[in-house]
């Protein structure tokens, strides 16, 4: 059975399969080329979409991929709600983390190029507002955290997006 692959990129959204044997969080963090077929590219531009039977994607030219159903994040999670912005697409979602995290003090750091969101939401940035919660969503996401320019959340998260710009929202009670 053919795991779908959906992908946005600064120039657009893939929609295709992915071929071969891995599973696709590996794949994306090997941070070699890997070959999806049947599919094809929404431009942003407004050109025409491109359908291809087969073709190489580069994971450093991804932003954010929708992760397959069986995605496992923590049971006991804390969950953190974001708004980021990488390249074209203002993105929301939800980062696990395990109770008690402290950002600051953690020794452990992400170590890849990728982190998972849980209730992820993309849309063209130069839309008015940001994306709607409760608008088309993806259940969990890769998103690649070297493309994030800004975030927004409850905390630092200047680790997790290194090189963004951070705000810290304060909780309204």
């Amino acid at each position: 059975m053919a795991v779908r692959f959906q992908a946005y990129t600064s120039d657009g959204v893939i929609q295709a399969h992915l071929a071969g044997e891995g599973r696709l969080g590996a794949r994306l963090e090997a941070g070699q080329r890997f070959t999806v077929e049947l599919g094809q590219v929404g431009w942003l531009d407004g050109s025409p979409a491109l359908t291809f039977i087969r073709t190489e994607v580069d994971p450093d030219e991804l932003i954010v991929v929708v992760a397959p159903p069986e995605q496992v994040v923590p049971s006991h999670a804390v969950w953190h709600e974001l708004e980021l912005a990488a390249g074209p697409w203002a993105i929301r979602g939800r980062l696990p983390t395990l109770p008690g995290f402290d950002p600051g003090r953690a020794l452990a750091r992400p170590g890849g190029t990728f982190v998972v969101l849980a209730g992820v939401v993309a849309a063209e940035a130069s839309r008015a507002g940001p994306p709607s919660a409760g608008g088309p969503g993806h259940r969990f996401a890769f998103i690649n955290r070297y493309t994030v320019e800004r975030v927004v959340a409850d905390i630092d998260l200047g680790y997790f997006f290194p090189g963004a710009a951070t705000s810290i929202r304060k909780d309204e009670d």
